[in-house]
């Protein structure tokens, strides 16, 4: 998704009251051209419904604010090795985190999964207690290497879109 679609999903999910395009765009940072534009293929897309004379956004464009939305500073998530021993990987966003379970050293997730770090995150920082809930169930499994990044990945494709992983 680009910057200007995301940004323009973001603006919409703020706006508490009807606004004409111009003050809309100005929020959005675009020319109301564009932000029209963007608003269309958003359409298009399934991330924004027609509303009356306006538009809302729909649940799969919430999805993409939720797997794309930073968390705070500090509250990101860190990989570690052992206890003492970073990875230097940090994740701000389920797409981060999603991104990062793909690549990193398995022990990491090894590490991690067995003290039910992720779920932690995730309900606490990401208030999503479905997907904690079933990344607890892959804890239970006793999975490891390949195959426990394959199960952890799976549960985060079943929650997000493909497009808000992407």
């Amino acid at each position: 998704m680009k910057q200007e679609q995301l940004r323009v999903l973001q603006v919409m999910s703020q706006v508490t009251h009807r606004m004409d395009l111009n003050e809309f765009s100005n929020l959005a940072e675009l020319n109301p051209t564009e932000a029209l534009q963007y608003i269309q293929d958003l359409t298009k897309g399934g991330y924004l419904k027609k509303s009356g004379g306006g538009y809302g956004i729909t649940e799969k464009g919430k999805v993409i604010l939720r797997a794309q939305s930073p968390v705070a500073d500090g509250l990101e998530f860190q990989f570690y090795f052992a206890i003492g021993q970073p990875t230097g990987t940090v994740a701000k966003s389920i797409k981060e985190f999603y991104q990062a379970v793909k690549t990193i050293d398995t022990c990491s997730l090894e590490f991690h999964v067995s003290r039910g770090d992720f779920g932690n995150w995730i309900i606490a920082i990401l208030k999503d207690e479905a997907l904690a809930s079933e990344l607890e169930n892959a804890r239970q499994s006793e999975l490891s290497g390949e195959r426990l990044r394959k199960r952890i990945t799976s549960v985060i494709e079943r929650h997000y879109d493909s497009e808000a992983l992407r």
